[in-house]
Order: structure tokens, then sequence, then C-alpha cells
């Protein structure tokens, strides 16, 4: 039974909670509930703090889990990054009193509180620059203002919260941080068809399906319009000269495709939603 770690709480949870549902996995009823087993689905759910996460995949405790990829760096634990899930983006950005740094590299020497000590002192170690950690657990953006750190860096989504604690964001991003799907060591049995689950979800979050009816002459130009994952399904109808066209496109784009089908030649354009894949 493949066994999975899932945020229990804060701002991954819900979606990666959602995300499992509509892979077809059974969810917990009780936001409280820390365990379930879904045996039809042959694994178990630990509903667990994300910050906690990577350390029991790590330890071969639990065989995958979600979390996020600046939390999972932050332990220093030896888990593996198997996928990244298209949701909880956020970027890792230094912050000050406006003026006082503009470089990373002006940080030497100084004292950087953050809610992520590993992750910190590992990304300014790669740019040669040694700074005095001051571990602190969340609401750094006050850190400065009470004068036990001279910047700060943290995840940082809008950036609304800093600047209200008037501090100025400045420097390069750090790193780039979403939620991921983590793996212990050794891959455990099974960890391939979650995989593939989650992969599905994520294929039809993104795309759509369009069909539409077109003068068959018309084809080859459709297709340059919409090329599908490899190519459209075609099929004939009653009138020799008109052919039916299933394809799938980006949702993002999906309005400006339905109108240049249109301008073509195109009638009879529907979309269609997803609910799952296998590509």
């Amino acid at each position: 039974m493949l066994r999975i770690a899932v945020p229990n709480k804060g701002a991954l949870s819900e979606t990666a909670i959602a995300m499992l549902a509509e892979a077809g996995y059974a969810t917990r009823r009780d936001s409280k509930q820390l365990h379930l087993i879904d045996a039809a689905n042959d694994v178990e759910f630990f509903y667990l703090r994300p910050r906690d996460i990577a350390t029991y995949v790590a330890s071969g405790a639990l065989d995958v889990g979600i979390t996020g990829r600046d939390l999972l760096l932050d332990t220093r634990m030896p888990a593996r990054e198997i996928e990244a899930l298209g949701f909880g983006n956020s970027t890792f950005r230094l912050a000050a009193r406006p003026g006082r740094f503009s470089r990373i590299e002006d940080l030497e020497g100084v004292r950087v509180a953050t809610a992520f000590p590993g992750l910190v002192d590992a990304l300014l170690d790669e740019r040669g620059v040694a700074v005095d950690i001051v571990p602190l657990d969340g609401a750094v953006e006050s850190a400065v203002e009470l004068g036990v750190a001279d910047a700060v860096a943290d995840v940082v989504e809008t950036g609304t919260t800093l600047r209200q604690a008037g501090l100025e964001i400045f420097g390069d991003v750090l790193m780039e941080s979403e939620a991921v799907l983590i793996g212990a060591p050794t891959e455990a049995p099974g960890t391939d068809r979650l995989l593939r689950r989650l992969r599905g979800v994520m294929v039809a979050r993104r795309y759509v399906m369009v069909d539409y009816d077109l003068p068959v002459a018309l084809l080859d130009q459709a297709t340059e319009i919409a090329g599908g994952i490899e190519s459209p399904t075609v099929s004939p109808l009653r009138d020799p000269e008109w052919v039916a066209v299933r394809v799938m496109v980006p949702r993002q784009g999906m309005n400006r495709v339905m109108d240049e089908l249109y301008e073509l030649g195109a009638r009879a354009i529907l979309v269609t939603a997803i609910d799952n894949a296998r590509l």
C-alpha cells in the first residue's frame, strides 16, 4: 500500500486534496482527520504539517508526499522532487528598508531573518554571501522594525505584506517555488500510478476539447491553427465535402482558437471540459 503525505493545513492543503480527489482517490470528511486508508486504490494518506512532510518522506517512513519546493529544500533532507504540480506558485525574495540594500551581495555580514534558515543559508552560500541567519517561525516582516534583523528573506506572492511593513523587495529572485510531489530515496511500488493520475489532472486543467465541423478543403489550414497533442481526430460527415474535427487545445488560448477557426470557415464549434486524461 502506497503511503502518501498530504498537507493538513495551509495554502497548499485545499488544492492538494482537491487534486487527489480529481485523480480518483478518497478524501477525508473531517479537517481534523489525520489518517485515511483508501483500500480501493491501495493507498494510505497521512495528513501532516507541510513543513514536516519532507522529513517523513526522506526517512522512508512515508513513500511520497505533496509539499512546497521551498519546504523541501529548507529541510536539507534527501527526499527527491518527482514532479512540479502547477499550483502554490511563489518566489523567494529579500526585503529591507527602502534604499538600504540594492543587491544580494550587499548583505555580506548583516543579519537576515527568515522562517527558512536552511534554504536561505544554502542559497546565499551558493552566491558566496555570508550572513548571520536569524531563524523565526513566521511573521518575519516585523523583524526589521523590531531591530532583530537588517533584512528578511521570505516567500512572496504579491509583496503586499512586506510593503505594509515598510519594507522594499530588492535583488534577484532567490528561487521559485510551487507545490511538488516528492519521493523517498528509493521509489516505492505504486508511485508511477499516482504520478500518471496527477499528470492526468494537470492536463485536464490546462486543456479543453474543441469539436467543430469544417469543409474538408480547409483541414490543413485548421490544423495549423489547432494541431492538438499529436494531431486532430477527423471523422467523415454525411456531406462528403465536410468533416467533423476533435482536438485538444490549451484552455488559456481557447477563445482565440475558436475565433480563428470560425473566421476560417468552421461551424458548430463546441468546447468541452476534460475531467481527466492519460497522454
